[in-house]
């Protein structure tokens, strides 16, 4: 039995939630350019939510951008698909299965453009929402009569000016639209590009006017891991526990973030969305959620991937699984990060909360996040997102942080490359790893010298924007720990350092 509408009937509600027959109806209100997995696992899952609550009652016209390719996965399943969530919230295990019946439609741009403008003239459909990776929102030279237009703004522009058209240019026709691509300010660049497009196309200061002042454009973060299609097995053995097949099936972890900018009480009105799920935030700024997700996050995965490989840990859940190593993480969080992330907007309760959020996900056993791959460009993201951390705790504690150190110095031992070719490659444990980093030749050089290498690497402000050795103490805390690490292993230094032994 495949999952459809016809079928819902048969599939039982004990083990999944399933949709209402009124949900089924409800009018299309959004349209949404792509078909990837983080959308049908964040925003659609928000919608869905808000929809089995009674509370946004609308459902999602979705534009796949590429090929026909994909779209008839959706039709043969009356665009019903499975979201699995499975991973640790507030410490406890979750797992919820769930059919998704926000989307009425998936329409081909390449073969359906012409149904694609129709769209734009029901009254009802107020939000856009996209995620066409980080090269969708870029320069073009689209002509919006193109059937269809090329690039997503290409398209998105050809679509807006379809609805001014139909509705006259009145004020209370534009729309609501929250870009999800992963880039900085998303929203105010995309604006940006559909102006210029609009000038390029000739469309008149009217629609010009009417493109700025009648829609809203929000910047937006999203922050879920949605891995997608489960593995073989794991998809086998929920649709014989479900007791259909589900073609479109993905999995999500618990956790997640969409944080949306805007002051305005018409966009929340029409984002209502928002009120079904503690994940969403409608809010004048998402400056705060950036900076939580840059450093406890992202930072908190970069200052510990070096010193994880060289525990012999080869993925985030293998490492969470040690007590000690997850510990370390924890202290990590609680005692150097989170308190220097403390401004006017972010409490120390909130950083600690959101840092316990990031223990819960990397302790995620569905999850099989590889060490190595956070390992890429390295040196960069150290710089961006660890190294203002060092002067904001030096400037509170006037101390040495000595975690960060720890995981500084992991990272000159990790980057002890050879050099193979034109590749440079770390070794630990016994194993090689592939490095993709711009400054591999630079720490391969360094290291010619064993006695200088942590000077001339701490000193070198093309890595770090600054010359760390200016920082009272931590070239000789980073000193230190190379020589433990180099000489007892990753596992005793951490040993000693937690059961605070002088090191």
């Amino acid at each position: 039995m495949i999952l459809n509408k016809e079928n819902l009937k048969n599939i039982n509600g004990e083990k999944v939630i399933k949709p209402t027959a009124e949900m089924l109806e409800l009018p299309e209100k959004v349209i949404q350019f792509g078909t990837g997995v983080l959308l049908r696992g964040l925003p659609d899952y928000f919608i869905d939510k808000a929809n089995h609550q009674g509370i946004f009652n609308g459902r999602i016209v979705v534009v796949k951008s590429t090929s026909k390719s994909g779209v008839d996965d959706f039709a043969n399943q009356d665009n019903l698909y499975t979201l699995c969530v499975k991973g640790i919230e507030d410490g406890e295990e979750v797992e919820e299965n769930m059919i998704n019946s926000s989307i009425s439609r998936v329409l081909s741009a390449s073969q359906e453009w012409p149904e694609i403008l129709k769209v734009a003239h029901q009254p009802e459909m107020k939000v856009v929402i996209s995620n066409t990776t980080e090269v969708g929102i870029v320069k073009s030279e689209d002509k919006i009569t193109d059937n269809p237009p090329q690039s997503y703004p290409g398209k998105l522009l050809a679509f807006l000016h379809e609805r001014y058209k139909a509705f006259n240019g009145a004020e209370d026709s534009g729309m609501v639209i929250v870009p999800t691509e992963l880039i900085s300010d998303n929203a105010d660049k995309l604006k940006e590009i559909l102006l210029d497009l609009a000038i390029q196309n000739k469309l008149g200061w009217d629609f010009e006017n009417w493109l700025k002042t009648a829609n809203y454009f929000c910047k937006t973060l999203v922050d879920r891991i949605v891995p997608g299609k489960l593995p073989e097995a794991d998809q086998k053995a929920i649709e014989s526990e479900l007791g259909y097949q589900d073609e479109l099936m993905i999995m999500a972890e618990p956790f997640r973030l969409w944080a949306i900018e805007s002051s305005s009480e018409k966009v929340k009105e029409i984002l209502s969305f928002a009120q079904a799920d503690k994940g969403v935030f409608i809010v004048p700024s998402i400056d705060k959620f950036k900076e939580l997700k840059l450093r406890l996050l992202n930072g908190t995965h970069t200052i510990s991937c070096g010193l994880a490989i060289l525990a012999g840990f080869r993925t985030v859940k293998e490492a969470m699984a040690n007590e000690l190593f997850a510990n370390h993480v924890l202290k990590l969080m609680e005692n150097e990060i989170a308190p220097v992330v403390v401004n006017e907007n972010i409490t120390y309760d909130e950083a600690l909360a959101f840092a316990k959020s990031v223990i819960d996900r990397f302790s995620n056993r569905s999850l099989d996040h590889q060490w190595q791959a956070i390992t890429l460009n390295f040196t960069s993201k150290l710089q961006m997102r660890n190294m203002p951390l060092i002067r904001r705790y030096y400037a509170l504690k006037n101390e040495v942080p000595q975690l960060t150190a720890l995981g500084v110095a992991a990272y000159i031992v990790f980057m002890n490359v050879s050099k193979e070719g034109e590749n440079y490659i770390a070794h630990a444990n016994g194993k090689a790893f592939p490095t993709q980093d711009e400054f591999a030749e630079t720490l391969y050089n360094y290291w010619k010298d064993p006695e200088t290498v942590v000077d001339n690497t701490l000193g070198d402000r093309r890595l770090w924007d600054k010359n760390l050795n200016n920082y009272p103490g931590f070239n000789a805390a980073v000193k230190s720990y190379v020589d433990l690490l180099q000489n007892k292993g990753a596992n005793e230094t951490l040993l000693n350092l937690h059961s605070e032994r002088t090191i």
